[in-house]
């Protein structure tokens, strides 16, 4: 890696692990609904999905008061599960997906969650976020969890330019010192919740913005 870009990445990291405990980001609250539990991680990601941290906080909640392992599935129905998610997005294909995970986690790996990529990606309705985040937050797995946040922000900052969320993890695990690949996702989420949001991010305000290059920013407050 080129010895200024990783300078400026390791301070601008550091930065944020000073900054981000002023902000009230709602995805540290959904990190600490996790509670290190494969299972809880793996549904709630999957709940997270196009909805609100601030959803899928509570619906999450809901659906472990009756969904607390895998093979609790055999006793609820698909609409029992509807109804704990709603109103997160796409609830219906959501509440399909977890009765599938869950009865394929049953009968295939003993309620276990895999903790391999290429297993957690044979699940229908589990990609690479999901699967990332997982390895990452469950079994302390050295990858990168890469979101619509980390994707946008590290382009915006200049340290990497990539098209789509797949080529950014791939161009991070490049470019970024593996010891940083854990932490990166929850800082750059709750980062893109408070300040750098997508349209008109609190440029003013942002403890970093003498380090970003502002790509693709139109407008900012």
């Amino acid at each position: 890696m080129n010895n200024k870009k990783e300078i400026k990445i390791e301070k601008i990291i550091s930065i944020l692990k000073v900054e981000s405990k002023k902000w009230n980001a709602p995805v540290l609250g959904l990190i600490s609904l996790h509670k290190k539990d494969p299972f809880r991680i793996l549904i709630s990601t999957i709940i997270s999905l196009r909805t609100k941290d601030e959803i899928t906080i509570k619906t999450s909640k809901n659906l472990f008061k009756i969904l607390k392992k895998p093979k609790d599935i055999y006793f609820i129905s698909t609409k029992d599960i509807e109804e704990a998610i709603y109103p997160c997005g796409f609830y219906k294909r959501k509440s399909i997906q977890i009765k599938n995970i869950c009865e394929k986690l049953s009968t295939d790996f003993d309620s276990k969650i895999p903790n391999d990529i290429n297993e957690l990606l044979k699940f229908k309705g589990i990609g690479r976020k999901t699967a990332n985040l997982v390895l990452s937050e469950a079994y302390s797995i050295p990858t990168i969890c890469v979101d619509t946040h980390v994707h946008r922000i590290s382009n915006r900052l200049g340290f990497i330019k990539t098209k789509t969320p797949t080529e950014t993890e791939f161009e991070l695990k490049k470019r970024l010192d593996k010891k940083y690949w854990k932490e990166y996702n929850s800082l750059l989420v709750a980062f893109g919740q408070t300040i750098c949001r997508p349209i008109s991010p609190y440029c003013s305000k942002c403890p970093i913005k003498k380090y970003c290059k502002k790509t693709g920013i139109t407008q900012h407050r």
